[in-house]
């Protein structure tokens, strides 16, 4: 679990599947608002971008996407991999398969669209990565941080259904530090597990 500016209620790491030289980190931030504009920009040779750049992928948690789907393993954009770069730091408030590879930190809570820091995030900001310490900073003055807004392109990528099961679950789903649940779930369901679900 790692906190800190970037994520106040928490973002989670799997160090044994990270390049160890990444586990402290620090690099520009290389933004995208959703993942559409994520494959879109990926491959773009004129994408500023290099393997100590940061990946920042936003509008992929609960409320955004809708859902949380599991979208954080970014792949790494083509030029770098003819290189040889094989990872690079990236983060996502969305999810991913816990059996796939990279210094990759997701769950970011809250996530962009519930207000989140990953929202005010911008292409060139200096973004530290400590997990020994457990922490994940955006380096940029809290003064200069209270100043921003959204992007409009951030904002418009988020799910705006008018009505319907997306609005009642937009509407009333916790972020990933809660467990993404329905708030009024909560406290509902009891706690016995009366089948094996494996």
């Amino acid at each position: 679990m790692l906190r800190g500016n970037l994520c106040p209620d928490g973002a989670v790491i799997k160090p044994a599947a990270a390049t160890p030289e990444l586990l402290r980190h620090r690099g520009r931030a290389v933004v995208f608002e959703s993942i559409e504009d994520f494959r879109g920009r990926l491959d773009d040779p004129a994408l500023e971008v290099d393997e100590t750049s940061v990946l920042v992928l936003r509008g992929c948690g609960p409320k955004g996407y809708p859902g949380m789907p599991e979208v954080g393993n970014m792949a790494l954009p083509a030029k770098l991999l003819h290189r040889g770069v094989r990872d690079m730091v990236r983060i996502s408030d969305g999810r991913m398969s816990g059996t796939a590879y990279g210094t990759v930190v997701l769950h970011v809570a809250p996530e962009a669209a519930a207000g989140g820091p990953l929202a005010l995030v911008r292409t060139g900001d200096p973004i530290v990565l400590d997990v020994g310490a457990r922490r994940l900073q955006l380096d940029v003055p809290e003064a200069e941080l209270a100043r921003r807004t959204p992007s409009a392109a951030a904002a418009a990528a988020y799910a705006a259904p008018a009505g319907g099961w997306q609005r009642l679950y937009i509407d009333h789903v916790l972020q990933a530090d809660r467990g993404a649940d329905l708030d009024f779930l909560v406290g509902r369901r009891g706690h016995e597990v009366t089948r094996e679900s494996h």
